[in-house]
């Protein structure tokens, strides 16, 4: 496995919590030391982390042989 691959041998749970970490992280420093431009810049990159990942999800082989698998299921 090639560190670029990292992501691909990920289960569905496991992209969603890294998906959603970085905001919940960033949302938790934020209440912890208040409204600066840390905490700002912290809650503007996991944002964008986490459209990035929402964005390429659909382009991921796994999730294109699931929609496969869902179209042969139906009728």
């Amino acid at each position: 496995m090639s560190p670029g691959n990292v992501f691909a041998e990920l289960s569905p749970h496991a992209r969603v919590i890294t998906a959603l970490l970085p905001f919940a992280l960033a949302v938790f420093v934020r209440l912890l030391v208040g409204n600066n431009v840390l905490s700002r810049w912290l809650i503007s990159l996991s944002v964008l982390w986490f459209a990035a990942n929402v964005m390429m999800a659909p382009y991921s082989a796994g999730f294109r042989q699931e929609v496969r698998n869902l179209r042969s299921l139906l009728p």
